[in-house]
């Protein structure tokens, strides 16, 4: 029976309307119809892929000395698992709980996790994707401590209330044996001992159990006779045991930051008490106490003195130093400085059995934001260099970028150059970490991932075949001038702190153009190329971008605003308004506004520049009459062009950076034409309502003044408070604050976007662009949104009559914390009234409606909504391009959306992408002959169009709308409303199955894709609710069906939306176990196995089974089947794959049962020769006897 797909019913009714649609425009050309869509929505599905990074928040760690797999719980229940660089694997315990133990059934394939709800969880890791097969939840005690020995299938579990339950790891079944802490105890102690922090077997004897109590009582337990053999008595309360591997004694930790070492057979005290970093006093006496050792190992070698390895223990009077790991190793004692805080430690030994020499080779060191391996074979103790990507977060990463299908030399490219970047002093030995199998994935083609970081550095990462791997960090901070202390700090700084953070950046794979923009309102533009080179004198080109608005116009001493004509414009000659290539010597003083000054100085002295990337041009935005320059929100760069634009809530800039020179800087509202009906005067949402009591953005300067925000004597309802005390201390309040930021305040703007999406949908449309306005500015960084609050407060400053007007009534009545602060100066709202700059696309097109040949062209977005079409006329190319000027002219509004512009992109008459020309990459630094070579422009297609014909489409989507506008004719054929009460965050035009869609990322969480060019819905699903600002921040999608997002400060989450990398991934993920042989058991000697020496085995199923021990009580815990179980897979298998699964499980029975019997039958066998030789022996015996003489 065929398979009833209710999508492909859908995208019938769906293209269906989008036809009628396109039909009932007019001037909708009917040849567009002979366009054939070749993606479906069959080509879609969303799942997540891969994670790479640093686990989040880690809290335990665990190591398979065999499989040589280690994992790593965090306190948000996330389970990482690492084996060999490009091993690794994400799971999730559905709780969220935090992880607080992990114990890996070494050898076995599978892992018990405790977490602190008081549940345990078993994990099968023989398949790629683990999942859990069972699952015990406790319900009246809580988990503290789990024990599970090598080769054993009863885990020991410690309580709170100092009682161990046993439980039985193949059924997850309670044991009704069970160990009191009454009956641990002494009868005569009067106190509680405490939870249960240590549970270990005696290395040589399985049958004594040693545990510890948090108040300092250890007790070894006989499990046979179930009374106590010892008890071991210590004033400080107890951290953590380790077991010499002889079984003979042991070692514990204190809280006073003592080492107590007690023999086994004499409890009365112990035989040796060290403080590792307690000063000795002369006297005799005890010595100081130090901080509590957290946690302490004692491991054995044959050749040498044993390794005792400890965390803590610190005295006091270091206040201030770093966490510190101790390494003991006979008479000589190192202590390793970490950079965080040690969370937990694994010492690393050839050999999993506890009752032989140890042999220590490495310790695992896991900190709060790193992970250390330490080599301790080598003099010095060097580590290891890590082979996973555990930096992501080595600066909070501010940007990010994904590009898929890249050139193929681009990687090699930016290896060879980064290989000279790595640190030296690591240790030559390979990775200890070294198992589980790469995935036999089938995707070849080449990817990377660009992040921006807030110290300035941006970094490339090969992220090809679901791994990744740094290739090159560059550091954009190199070419400014660091202030030393907070004194030298220059005071045209925007931002307190990561003055050189990354805001976003614009890159060229095919031409290796990389363009950054900063937080400090500067741009840098880099080439890269394979010499060193030494730069003297750093190309600057300082822009002064003004707002056309009367909000930066000084008042006069008069009182009456006297507007001021804006600047900014497109100049007739490029040299007329191009600002000086040198630091301008601007009016810093304390007397007058600061003008013509840059937030950051560009560094003076020679700049040595590696391999890589090298700076060819710094921009830098300056501040104007007081006014702080605006953070740049949109920046391109087209290598083809040589050309440079960004753009702010001013305006843009276009710069030709082959020539040094600015080309326009032009004001938002400049760029419609004069007889534009698209154009919207940049006023408050609430101009046209009753006063309101925010601070007016007023129209440009070609207005008179009478229409400007009038002064609050000229008929305003609510008085402009006209006290400058009251005033002055509010404008330093609010600074302090914004210096002050914390970084929960992401949570609570996430908090007020739930409130203000869920509002009604019976508001006013003046309510409902209000509303859109805070969602922008929103979703923008707290450095951006404070960096305006502080802009605001600047102006309040300077201008002490300032127009206040009267809001309606009910604009947001969801949120009450907006209404009552009405009057403030800094609402962010009527900040975002300014027309912004909010996206870029070169190409190559038609300017305007009756061109019928294609040239440069670019198009601007808003975040009000419009695409404007700039004509470039470019010189011819060699020596005139670097001679003439090029020239900028701006053609008028090409379409006009609900919401700011996100992407725009360019489909030929057949529906095919037409990127961006560029130029392919030459090394700026080689020789003219080798440049001429390599240095030639991509040809750009040259479509004419005839009379009445149309051979272009513009892609267009902004936060709520989409739309397909035919070229050169600019006629809409296609439109689609993608939301109508959230709002896109990010949206992409991007390749997928042999065509072209565009993916969307909503703010509800909805990951949507549409087809091109009829915008059909092809994908929707709800995947992933914005509960953080960094998601927005890095979501990005890239071709052929890949995405990312940044899932938490530390870790990046790739999700795959194509529907073949879905089918294809278990092939493509890494394997986590591989079949190992158990190492061999250590030999008991001929003398030890004569007079008992060795170790003392246990058969444990006579002692906790069920026949032994009885059954525990229900009450006490709940069996939860897993998903991942034989019940869970039986139900969840079908189809081939489902009987592959169940033909290898029973393969696996059938083998293990034939083991099983293949050792029954040697035994009978051996049983049976005995019983022969037995027979024979008698036979002899009684052979020539009587039967008188028997």
């Amino acid at each position: 029976m065929k398979k009833f797909n209710i999508r492909k019913v859908l995208d019938g009714l769906t293209a269906a309307s989008s036809s009628s649609t396109a039909a009932a425009q007019p001037g909708t050309p009917r040849d567009n119809d002979a366009i054939q869509e070749t993606v479906q929505s069959d080509h879609f599905q969303l799942c997540k892929t891969v994670r790479h990074g640093f686990p989040y928040q880690p809290s335990s760690m665990a190591f398979d000395p065999v499989q040589k797999i280690l994992a790593i719980g965090t306190q948000t229940g996330a389970l990482r698992l690492f084996g060999r660089a490009g091993v690794e694997c994400y799971c999730q315990h559905e709780s969220g709980a935090a992880v607080i133990q992990l114990q890996f059934l070494i050898n076995e394939g599978a892992l018990v996790s405790a977490l602190a709800d008081d549940s345990i969880h078993l994990w099968n890791l023989r398949q790629k994707i683990p999942a859990i097969l069972h699952s015990l939840k406790f319900n009246r005690e809580r988990i503290t401590y789990c024990h599970l020995p090598f080769q054993s299938k009863w885990l020991y579990i410690g309580t709170e209330r100092g009682n161990i339950h046993i439980v039985n790891v193949e059924s997850f079944t309670l044991s009704g044996y069970v160990i009191m802490w009454n009956k641990a105890i002494e009868l005569s102690t009067k106190t509680h001992p405490g939870p249960v922090v240590h549970i270990s077997d005696n290395p040589m004897d399985e049958g004594k159990l040693l545990i510890g109590f948090e108040c300092g009582v250890v007790v070894l337990w006989d499990l046979k006779s179930k009374k106590a053999d010892y008890r071991y008595n210590y004033d400080e309360a107890i951290h953590s045991v380790a077991w010499h591997h002889e079984g003979k004694q042991f070692v514990c930790s204190h809280s006073d930051g003592t080492l107590t070492t007690w023999n086994v057979r004499a409890p009365a005290k112990p035989g040796q008490i060290i403080t590792p970093h307690g000063k000795q006093p002369k006297d005799g006496k005890k010595p100081e106490p130090c901080k509590p050792i957290l946690k302490v190992e004692y491991k054995t070698t044959r050749a040498g003195d044993p390794f005792m390895v400890l965390s803590g223990g610190l005295s006091y009077d270091t206040v201030g130093r770093r966490a510190c790991l101790t390494v003991m190793h006979g008479k000589s004692t190192a202590v390793l400085e970490m950079d965080y805080a040690i969370v937990d430690f694994l010492t690393l030994c050839e050999t999993p059995y506890p009752n032989d020499f140890q042999e220590p080779y490495a310790v695992v060191v896991l900190l709060e934001k790193d992970l250390v391996v330490i080599d301790l074979g080598q003099i010095g103790y060097p580590i290891f260099e890590n082979p996973y990507p555990l930096t992501i977060h080595e600066s909070p990463v501010t940007c990010c970028e994904y590009f898929a299908d890249c050139p193929d030399d681009l990687i090699p490219a930016l290896y060879s150059v980064g290989s000279r970047q790595k640190r030296q002093g690591y240790s030559k030995k390979e990775w200890p970490i070294s198992g589980g199998n790469w995935g036999q994935g089938t995707q070849s083609y080449p990817e990377i991932i660009i992040t921006g970081h807030a110290d300035g550095s941006i970094k490339f990462w090969d992220a090809s075949a679901f791994m990744l791997q740094v290739l090159y960090k560059l550091k954009t901070a190199k070419v400014f001038e660091r202030a030393r202390g907070k004194e030298e700090k220059p005071s045209t700084d925007i931002v307190e702190e990561d003055p050189f953070a990354i805001q976003t950046l614009s890159w060229c794979p095919e031409s290796r153009m990389l363009c950054v923009a900063g937080v400090s309102a500067h741009v840098i533009v880099y080439r890269f190329s394979k010499q060193e080179i030494t730069t003297e004198d750093v190309q600057l080109l300082e822009v002064r971008m003004q707002c056309e608005f009367s909000d930066v116009d000084s008042p006069d001493p008069g009182g009456e605003q006297t507007p001021t004509l804006p600047t900014s414009g497109a100049p007739s000659s490029p040299q007329e308004t191009e600002p000086p290539t040198q630091p301008s010597t601007g009016s810093n003083s304390t007397d007058g506004p600061r003008d013509n000054i840059p937030c950051l100085q560009v560094r003076s002295s020679p700049l040595k520049q590696s391999p890589g990337y090298q700076v060819e041009l710094v921009i830098q935005l300056v501040w104007v009459s007081g006014e702080p320059p605006q953070q740049i929100t949109s920046l391109a760069i087209n290598s083809s062009y040589g050309l440079v634009v960004f753009g702010n809530s001013n305006g843009l800039a276009v710069v030709d950076y082959l020539q040094k020179t600015l080309l326009l800087n032009m004001g938002t509202s400049e760029l419609y034409s004069p007889s534009d009906h698209h154009q919207r005067q940049p006023r408050s949402p609430r101009k046209a309502r009753q006063p309101s009591g925010a601070l007016c953005d007023s129209n440009d300067g070609s207005n008179p003044s009478e229409d400007r925000c009038k002064s609050p004597t000229s008929g305003s309802t609510s008085p402009c408070n006209s006290d400058e005390e009251r005033k002055q201390k509010f404008i330093e309040k609010v600074k302090f604050k914004s210096r002050r930021f914390s970084k929960t305040v992401a949570n609570d703007f996430a908090k007020m976007s739930r409130k203000i999406s869920s509002s009604s949908e019976q508001k006013t449309d003046l309510a409902l662009q209000a509303e859109e306005r805070f969602q922008r500015w929103r979703s923008r960084t707290y450095k951006e949104r404070f960096c305006d609050a502080n802009k605001a407060a600047t102006r309040m400053s300077l201008k002490p009559g300032v127009c206040r007007t009267k809001s309606a009534p009910n604009s947001h009545a969801k949120d009450n914390s907006f209404t009552r602060s009405r009057s403030s100066s800094v609402t962010s709202i009527e900040r975002e009234s300014r027309e912004a700059i909010s996206s870029f696309h070169f190409c190559e097109s038609f300017p305007r409606k009756t061109d019928s040949l294609v040239s440069p062209c670019l198009l601007v977005g808003t975040t009000q909504g419009s695409v404007m079409m700039v004509a470039v006329g470019l010189p011819p190319a060699g020596d005139q391009r670097l001679q003439q000027p090029v020239g900028i002219s701006s053609c008028g509004t090409l379409v006009r959306l609900k919401g700011g512009i996100l992407t725009m992109a360019l489909l030929d008459s057949t529906g095919a992408l037409l990127p961006p020309s560029y130029e392919s990459w030459y090394d700026p630094n080689a020789s003219d002959e080798e440049k001429e070579k390599s240095r030639r422009r991509r040809p750009a297609s040259l479509p004419s169009s005839q009379e009445g014909q149309d051979s272009q489409f513009a892609v267009v989507c902004s936060e709520k709308q989409a739309k397909v506008v035919a070229l050169p004719s600019q006629t809409r054929i296609y439109k689609h409303n993608i939301t109508e009460t959230s709002f896109v965050l990010r949206a992409d035009v991007v390749q997928m199955a042999g065509a072209n869609c565009i993916a969307c990322f909503c703010a509800n969480g909805h990951i949507m894709t549409l087809s091109l060019p009829s915008l059909r819905p092809l994908l929707d699903v709800n995947y992933l609710p914005l509960t953080d600002m960094r998601i927005a921040r890095t979501f990005c999608f890239s071709n052929l069906g890949q995405a990312l997002y940044l899932t938490s400060p530390t870790e990046i989450q790739r999700i795959t939306y194509s529907q073949e990398t879905c089918d294809n991934l278990q092939e493509m993920l890494s394997e986590l176990f591989t079949p190992v042989e158990t190492p061999e058991a250590p030999n008991r000697g001929f003398f030890k196995g004569l007079f008992g020496g060795g170790a003392q085995s246990l058969d444990r199923e006579d002692l906790f089974g069920e026949t032994a021990a009885g059954k525990a009580s229900r009450s006490l815990a709940q069996h939860i089947p897993g998903p991942g179980s034989m019940e869970g897979m039986k139900g969840a298998a079908s189809g081939v794959v489902g009987d592959l699964a169940r033909a290898r499980i029973a393969l696996d029975e059938r083998g293990q049962k034939l083991g099983e019997l293949e050792e029954r039958t040697a035994a009978m066998m051996a049983s049976a020769e005995s019983f022969s030789k037995h027979a024979h022996d008698m036979m002899l015996k009684y052979k020539d006897k009587k039967w008188y003489q028997l």
